[in-house]
């Protein structure tokens, strides 16, 4: 006799695939040019996790061999009902991407500061009179989100491009970037060739709190060598004693940051240059390469995004559909994640509690 499985058989067999799929995701990024194509991607889709955007990239790409997408690539990606707000339906017989989606709690406590104090509050459940509440990220769920591509519809507004002329940086984005820069505590300064530099493009000094840029390469080379910089001041050297644990990529961190913000800006990313995954991904010990790679590109893309939040300048879109708001999402990365479909219920796989915002997904 055979038996029904339950939902949740079902929904944890679900994760174990996306897990699976996404394990061979990061396997797939082997060279420093599989990275940087991954990256310069993500950049399109900032608004998602790094291991939702590989999920997205990887199940496009399979749909586009199978023929049910015209382009290789996806556009813009939402929710079932975050389409239907735009005015635009899922097409009948196209399955959506399968992706992480976030279950968030209420936690109450009277004295916060005791760990053991907090406890879940119901979904519909006030919290008592002098109680503290806090969300906290407790497990994950399967969801789904579709490309523009599988969807009709209302026509998609399009987005303004930055389109930059080869060796021109884009506006406002040196300016943006050295203001950054200076809000640190570093100060900066234009050097006459790499010879005060050593043949580097540029150097951050940690104990004198400085950045040096070579002067006498094109503006865009300056730009990048500038957020190269600035993403040494917001990932490692003093003020960053975590970085201690990634001794090995912080070159490749450094070198990833400015890769995004330059592909969010239209800039060429060919020019930029990571060495081979297999060489930094086994450096951190008692990590897996696949575990060094996930978190790695989760640091690069949380540190992007937040330093393209405060630049004043022309961006491409971060993967939303244009009239799309997730505006709610600021500052709880857990929310960025998109509305399941109608088909994925509320099941879900918990992970351990923690008092602090949970990993974007």
């Amino acid at each position: 006799m055979a038996h029904q499985r339950s939902g949740d058989d079902v929904t944890a067999a679900k994760l174990d695939r996306l897990h699976a799929q996404l394990a061979d995701a990061v396997a797939d990024l082997v060279t420093g040019e599989d990275w940087t194509r991954a990256l310069a991607f993500a950049a399109r889709f900032r608004s998602r996790s790094f291991n939702n955007t590989l999920l997205i990239w990887m199940q496009h790409a399979a749909a586009f061999e199978q023929g049910r997408v015209s382009a290789p690539t996806p556009t813009y990606v939402a929710g079932f009902r975050q389409w239907l707000r735009l005015g635009r339906s899922v097409d009948r017989g196209q399955p959506g991407y399968m992706i992480l989606a976030p279950v968030v709690r209420r936690f109450a406590s009277r004295t916060p500061q005791v760990a053991e104090s907090w406890r879940m509050l119901a979904p519909r459940e006030a919290p008592q009179r002098g109680e503290a509440v806090q969300s906290r990220l407790v497990g994950v769920r399967p969801a789904y989100v579709w490309d523009a591509s599988q969807t009709s519809g209302a026509p998609i507004p399009e987005e303004p491009r930055p389109r930059l002329l080869e060796g021109e940086a884009p506006p406002g984005m040196w300016d943006g970037l050295a203001t950054l820069v200076r809000a640190r505590g570093y100060s900066l300064r234009l050097v006459d060739s790499d010879r005060d530099l050593g043949g580097a493009n540029g150097m951050t000094d940690y104990l004198t709190r400085s950045v040096a840029v070579r002067g006498d390469i094109d503006p865009a080379a300056r730009v990048k060598t500038l957020a190269h910089e600035l993403a040494h001041v917001e990932l490692h050297g003093p003020d960053h004693p975590e970085a201690s644990l990634h001794r090995g990529i912080g070159e490749v961190e450094a070198e990833s940051v400015a890769l995004m913000i330059g592909a969010a800006h239209g800039l060429d990313t060919s020019s930029y240059t990571i060495p081979y995954v297999a060489t930094w991904a086994t450096s951190v010990e008692g990590k897996t390469p696949v575990e060094v790679v996930q978190a790695t590109g989760e640091r690069v893309r949380s540190t992007a995004v937040a330093i393209l939040s405060q630049l004043h300048t022309a961006q491409v879109g971060a993967g939303d559909p244009p009239g799309l708001s997730r505006q709610s999402a600021q500052g709880r990365p857990w929310e960025r994640s998109l509305d399941a479909s109608p088909h994925t219920g509320s099941h879900r796989r918990h992970v351990a509690r923690s008092t602090t915002a949970g990993p974007v997904l």
